[in-house]
């Protein structure tokens, strides 16, 4: 405490030293870091997170304004439907096809968890193991590296899946369920059917299974039709009724379609009952019953 004027008098403060001084809340300085202006918590996690929830609203808006496509309820026989995931996984389901990660225990180990895990796993902990101070991807020449060859592999993936998705369609001459169903339910609505189509196309009133007595019934049953018509012929999965099919084709039109198809999603059959163990001669009796199926 001073008591004059004097400017050699000795200053003595009063108060509690326990009390520390503290530094103002200033936010530090980082122009010493080219690239770099801020705290990255919380300041720039804060933002990115902003920015991730505004994204996160508009895919929202978009996918409430687009009704999910729905196809026919699963139903396992049916040898015709091609399984694909959604179009964010489709790099995945693309990297399992490939020989080196299917076939054995191992290898689908390696592909389903091990490749996925390293990858995932690398990109959780890039920001504990690349610690240096540059932010400028160009020079960063690991990291940016890896990165978009990651990206670049992700979209390679994703476009050859879907290319090949599109080509087996072409090659076997299907139509995607969701596709069918909602063309059903538009033809259903123009004949004034409601729009609902119960998941299989119904036979014609009245048509019943004729000749249930012929070979061709009992070679039926063996039949590789009985995959998408059912063993009553009315049809499953979506796949038509096979009642009264001969009000609409003879026995040479019903082998023709057998041996080459009928589009859309009709495959050709022949090999394949050939296969199963029907003999040419089967298939010909087989098509002689079809032909059978009319009205009563």
């Amino acid at each position: 405490m001073a008591h004059g004027h004097d400017s050699n008098e000795k200053v003595v403060y009063v108060g509690d030293s326990r009390v520390r001084k503290r530094d103002p809340m200033l936010p530090r300085d980082y122009s010493a870091y080219p690239g770099k202006s801020e705290a990255f918590i919380p300041n720039f996690l804060l933002k990115e997170w902003m920015v991730g929830a505004v994204v996160l609203v508009g895919v929202l808006v978009l996918v409430m304004q687009e009704p999910a496509p729905l196809g026919y309820p699963a139903d396992p026989l049916n040898t015709s439907f091609i399984p694909m995931p959604d179009w964010y996984f489709l790099f995945m389901y693309q990297l399992l096809k490939y020989p080196y990660v299917s076939g054995n225990d191992f290898k689908i180990f390696l592909g389903s968890l091990a490749i996925p895990g390293l990858a995932f796993g690398g990109l959780m902990l890039a920001p504990f193991l690349d610690t240096g101070k540059e932010r400028r991807f160009y020079r960063r020449p690991i990291a940016a590296s890896l990165m978009i060859l990651s990206l670049l592999a992700v979209v390679h993936l994703t476009v050859v899946s879907w290319t090949h998705y599109q080509k087996e369609l072409t090659d076997k001459n299907i139509i995607p369920e969701h596709i069918k169903r909602h063309q059903e339910m538009e033809e259903a609505k123009k004949a004034g059917g409601g729009g609902e189509t119960g998941g299989a196309k119904k036979p014609a009133a009245g048509a019943q299974i004729v000749a249930q007595d012929d070979p061709g019934y009992a070679i039926y049953q063996k039949a590789t039709c009985l995959n998408c018509h059912a063993a009553d012929l009315k049809g499953k999965s979506g796949m038509p009724a096979l009642r009264g099919i001969g009000d609409k084709y003879d026995k040479n039109q019903i082998l023709d379609i057998i041996k080459n198809g009928k589009s859309p999603g009709m495959p050709p059959v022949y090999d394949a009952n050939i296969k199963a163990g029907l003999s040419a001669a089967d298939i010909d009796t087989l098509a002689n019953w079809l032909a059978q199926q009319k009205k009563q």
